[in-house]
């Protein structure tokens, strides 16, 4: 299957747990999906959500540190009233993303996106080292899944399962689109057997690659 790989790259990264407002804010090992389809909609400057079209990616962090962070909250009350507090927030160092798309007008909008690329905050700030048009092999069976994330569907695997949802609305305020119980698989995560399910391999970097398609649903 023809297929573009683009490379993404940041200095940090921070993917929040769904439903965790206060006090330690741990980060995800690996982007959800709502964060691709958020870059993808960023790149080709309009909305893009899983309908649109179908990913695979694959992410990498270097390091990782608890990093305390000063926070203004807003009184319940009044907007103009505020107080400071720190928070322990994990952040993410040293992330490449390698995202596959089969869209190539999607694809050539990342070497000049229309609004800047985000892996988690403002202010993690990404930008792309390369867009190329590469071959992607089909596999029926995935053996070394890692740095991606795996939609559980009763499928055995020993890797720690988040909810998180597909994409998100473009209206205000934004609404989860399905929600669904996720495993995450970190860059170093080892698989003890294979997942009966098809998906592509690319040989060039030798990943194999989980195809997130939820055009059909």
């Amino acid at each position: 299957m023809i297929a573009y790989r683009i490379k993404i790259t940041s200095w940090t990264a921070s993917f929040r747990y769904p439903n965790l407002i206060s006090g330690y804010q741990p980060s995800l090992v690996v982007p959800p999906l709502s964060t691709i389809y958020g870059l993808v909609s960023a790149a080709a400057g309009k909305y893009v959500c899983a309908y649109d079209m179908p990913v695979g990616y694959v992410f990498k962090f270097e390091t990782q540190v608890i990093e305390l962070e000063t926070i203004y909250q807003f009184s319940s009350k009044s907007r103009l009233v505020t107080k400071s507090n720190v928070i322990r927030r994990q952040i993410l160092f040293d992330n490449s993303l390698w995202l596959y798309l089969t869209d190539a007008e999607a694809a050539q909008s990342f070497l000049h996106p229309h609004f800047q690329l985000l892996l988690g905050r403002s202010n993690d700030l990404a930008s792309v080292q390369s867009v190329e048009e590469i071959e992607l092999e089909p596999v029926t069976a995935l053996e070394k899944l890692r740095g991606t994330t795996v939609p559980m569907r009763g499928i055995p695997m020993s890797a720690p399962i988040q909810a998180l949802p597909v994409s998100f609305t473009d209206e205000i305020p934004r609404r989860n689109i399905r929600t669904f119980p996720f495993f995450l698989l970190n860059y170093d995560y080892r698989q003890p057997e294979p997942l009966p399910e098809s998906g592509f391999q690319d040989t060039q970097l030798d990943y194999e690659i989980y195809w997130h398609d939820y055009t059909k649903l």
